[in-house]
């Protein structure tokens, strides 16, 4: 085994099985481990497919096990599967970070809306949002283009919100329907008001202290290259690099 390639240990494997499809039909599936520790080795180094080490078998093997269960949901159901299983959390904050999508992004069926490409100062761009823990803890993404307004993009990632006390959110979210959406769901929402407010909503700086914890989620995430800079055209394959870099990095 070669220190400068991945390979999922016996742990980590052991927590991943359970979670793959069984379905398969005719010829047996060439061995997960191997594959799936070469998607995530081509997901950290930002590599071409193509490029991928011979260790993990057949190139073609990797790309289309990736795409393949990308399209199926697979590892969107992986990622939820593992992350729900930690119970709870007390306290879930919200954020988005912008990633710049490569020329490769270019030309996915039906356009840049369906795609989440749009364009904003940093030109071509992804934002990928999230809700985690306080730990670093992802819990959920959601994909826009680059663009759009994080309480835009909120109000739909707050659906997926799971039982909790409090939401740590920015500036950015500081809106009537955000917070009234969340006290819907049992929760207080923290956000810091904006300075034109005329009427000041409860607001702990005490509490809100530890906000950072998702900003340093987004830059473990970024260490992987595939996520850092997209070269997906197609949203689910990038939805998908950017849920099995959380798996690998924060619940395996």
């Amino acid at each position: 085994m070669i220190l400068d390639q991945f390979w999922l240990t016996d742990a980590q494997f052991s927590k991943i099985a359970p979670h793959l499809p069984i379905d398969t039909r005719g010829k047996a599936r060439v061995d997960d481990r191997r594959v799936i520790s070469g998607i995530i080795h081509v997901l950290k180094s930002g590599g071409r497919w193509i490029d991928a080490p011979p260790d993990y078998g057949p190139k073609k093997t990797l790309y289309n096990r990736y795409v393949r269960w990308a399209a199926k949901g697979v590892w969107v159901d992986l990622f939820h599967a593992l992350a729900q299983a930690g119970g709870p959390p007390v306290q879930v904050l919200i954020d988005s970070s912008a990633v710049k999508a490569h020329r490769s992004a270019s030309g996915g069926k039906g356009g840049r809306k369906n795609q989440a490409i749009g364009r904003s100062r940093g030109g071509r761009t992804t934002k990928i949002h999230a809700l985690t823990d306080a730990a670093c803890r992802p819990l959920s993404f959601m994909l826009t283009g680059g663009q759009v307004a994080d309480c835009t993009a909120g109000a739909e990632l707050l659906a997926r919100l799971p039982a909790c006390e409090i939401l740590h959110g920015d500036k950015g979210y500081d809106s009537d329907a955000i917070r009234r959406q969340v006290e819907e769901r049992s929760a207080m929402p923290n956000i810091p008001p904006k300075a034109n407010r005329k009427w000041k909503n409860c607001f702990s700086p005490f509490l809100y202290r530890n906000r950072n914890a998702i900003e340093r989620m987004f830059c473990r995430l970024k260490d992987f290259r595939r996520v850092a800079t997209r070269y997906d055209r197609n949203a689910a394959n990038f939805l998908a690099a950017v849920c099995i870099a959380a798996t690998v990095s924060y619940w395996l």
